[in-house]
């Protein structure tokens, strides 16, 4: 249950990050918002692993467990981060999102394959309940979208019709700009996010494995992606991106880093005593969270209707079944006699 709540914890800070990062690319660029995202991440992690009496720990991590932590940063901070970024700022949040969900089949085949871990009845239930929630969510925005669309056609005919084309031209001209997404380089970057996120947390549970020292493991992750995120901004065009960051970027960005880092805390925290099977599941609630928090950061594109709070209530469901044991079902509950085979169903 432990490790599910910071799952959960993970995924809500992840959103919010999200949110706030679509807002700062807004006027920024996706090199500006890693360059702060990535490097605010070391001295937090360095006083989580104070506060958690961890750096005092790092003899017990092997030269294997470390290169599979630097290589866990590299792919959540550095890949992962970057195309990120750049999907937000091509097609937005909600675009990206659905196309990012690919990370929890990687995730989940990569744990089958090489840690060893199984799947079962409930948690099946669980994944399928939990992917449902953004499923239902985005097929109603798109529904909208499409109406709204419809809708704007029909009033500039009918304006064009009426003999209002100047005064429907005029109304055109002082309308806010509209964002017109960039669909080819927002979903292939998309995808590329989803491959280093779907990697990282397989990386982070066999860094981890036998020390669970989860505070010292993500401050290695951190250390080597800002090492990285340092050799590229030795490019003349990055730094110069940076140091010309606009003022209304930075703090979005600022807030967007703690953030990250705060979903990364509880991540690593949860891949420590819970299996990836039970948390990358979780963690794709932050698609939820990052349209909750959206709709206020982002009032005038967001929308939170009955299709979304009936969404998040499946995934949240989807989430229940991922953090129950099914022992605790066996146990404590009479299953019929024709459930019992399925109950005991294992994978592989």
């Amino acid at each position: 249950m432990l490790g599910a709540l910071y799952a959960v914890l993970s995924a809500a800070a992840f959103g919010f990050s999200n949110a706030s990062g679509r807002r700062g690319v807004l006027t920024g660029t996706a090199i500006q918002g890693m360059a702060i995202s990535v490097p605010i991440g070391v001295p937090l992690f360095l006083i989580a692993a104070y506060v958690g009496g961890e750096l005092t720990e790092f003899d017990r991590f092997g030269t294997w467990n470390i290169v599979l932590l630097a290589a866990a940063g590299f792919m959540q901070l550095v890949w992962g981060r970057y195309c990120n970024m750049r999907s937000l700022a091509a097609v937005g949040s909600n675009l990206a999102g659905p196309v990012q969900q690919f990370q929890l089949i990687l995730s989940l085949t990569l744990a089958i394959v090489f840690l060893g871990e199984t799947l079962t009845p409930l948690k099946v239930l669980g994944i399928l309940l939990v992917v449902s929630g953004p499923i239902v969510i985005h097929g109603r925005q798109a529904e909208k979208q499409r109406a709204a669309r419809r809708l704007a056609q029909a009033s500039v005919g009918a304006a064009a019709a009426g003999g209002a084309t100047a005064m429907a031209e005029d109304a055109a001209a002082t309308a806010k700009p509209k964002f017109e997404p960039r669909l080819m380089e927002g979903y292939i970057f998309a995808f590329l996010s989803s491959i280093g996120f779907g990697t990282a947390p397989i990386l982070v549970a066999a860094g981890l494995k036998d020390t669970g020292l989860s505070l010292a493991g993500g401050l290695i992750s951190y250390v080597f992606a800002t090492m990285v995120v340092v050799v590229l901004l030795l490019a003349p065009g990055n730094f110069l991106q940076v140091r010309n960051m606009s003022r209304q970027a930075l703090p979005w960005f600022t807030l967007s880093a703690v953030c990250v880092w705060a979903s990364q805390l509880f991540r690593y925290m949860a891949l420590a005593i819970a299996p990836v099977t039970v948390v990358q599941p979780i963690q794709s609630l932050s698609l939820i969270f990052r349209m909750i928090f959206g709709f206020f950061i982002n009032r005038e594109h967001e929308a939170l209707d009955r299709y979304v709070i009936g969404g998040i209530l499946l995934s949240f469901t989807g989430a229940l079944a991922l953090s129950i044991s099914d022992e605790i079902v066996t146990q404590y509950m009479t299953l019929p006699d024709w459930l019992v085979p399925l109950a005991a169903w294992r994978w592989p």
